[in-house]
């Protein structure tokens, strides 16, 4: 997929949350770059950035042929501070640029009242220094809504290349991904599978059956037909494949629509009463 500022991003990516620091990442990346993907996404809070950066080395693929993703931790927003935070997350992947590089959460009105549209725009602007210097080639957002969007816009020297947010059937967030589409923000899908919540639904599993593909399958061919960029983990090696075969059918706009009415509901916490 493109990017807003010339930089082609692949998709699917390969996620790493919740993925264990040490020899289980480690062979999660070394065998997602092997499968294909070359996307990788991390973040410092995630705690496995050195082992991450380990599975790079290890796969035998060049960095430059890789697309690097992680994130700037909530403790450290704020311009000097996130300046210092992708210098230590540069550190622990053992790389010398990143090619995307998001704030991970929005500050909020519930934890800082007033003050956290500046606290956003004050990150944003330090995000810009990175770009600017070539530490990272693309910057964006994570779980940013059009509330947390549209001031940081209103200073940007720079249009966010990416906003990250809990996406899947039963959250659509139709909202932020008109505003994203607007202003040229591609939207990235984490937990596309809806974190396994889905993946027994009739309806998916019935339109995976006339593919030959699983529910899995399915979920993350919805987004990619949707022009969203789906994130997606695990840390075994056929699972890993699995998810990666995703361009060999196509569903149906009667499908697509289908998929769209499934019943509501949030893995993740929402970006406005999150207190981490």
């Amino acid at each position: 997929m493109k990017l807003n500022n010339g930089y082609e991003i692949p998709a699917p990516g390969f996620g790493t949350f919740k993925t264990p620091d040490g020899e289980v990442c480690v062979n999660a990346v070394r065998e997602a770059i092997a499968t294909g993907y070359i996307h990788i996404d991390t973040a410092a809070v995630y705690g496995n950035e050195c082992s991450v950066g380990q599975g790079v080395r290890e796969s035998g693929v060049p960095r430059e042929k890789l697309f690097i993703t992680s994130k700037l931790w909530n403790t450290e927003r704020g311009y000097d501070t996130t300046l210092r935070a992708c210098e230590k997350t540069l550190q622990d992947l053992g790389m010398d640029y990143l090619d995307l590089y998001l704030i991970h959460w929005p500050a909020n009105e519930l934890q800082f009242g007033s003050r956290a549209a500046a606290i956003n725009v004050d990150t944003w602007r330090a995000m810009e220094r990175l770009a600017d210097e070539k530490v990272v080639r693309s910057v964006g957002l994570s779980n940013f809504y059009p509330s947390h969007i549209a001031p940081v816009l209103v200073s940007a020297n720079i249009v966010p290349a990416v906003d990250q947010i809990e996406y899947h059937p039963g959250l659509l967030q139709e909202d932020t991904i008109a505003l994203c589409r607007e202003k040229g923000i591609l939207v990235e899908a984490w937990s596309p599978l809806g974190r396994g919540h889905l993946l027994e639904d009739p309806l998916l599993c019935e339109i995976g059956a006339r593919y030959g593909k699983s529910s899995a399958q399915v979920l993350l061919r919805w987004c990619i037909q949707n022009e969203v960029l789906p994130l997606v983990k695990s840390v075994h090696a056929e699972r890993i494949r699995e998810n990666f075969d995703i361009f060999s059918f196509v569903l149906t706009a009667e499908e697509m629509a289908s998929i769209a009415t499934l019943p509501p509901f949030r893995y993740g916490s929402h970006p406005d009463t999150a207190t981490f």
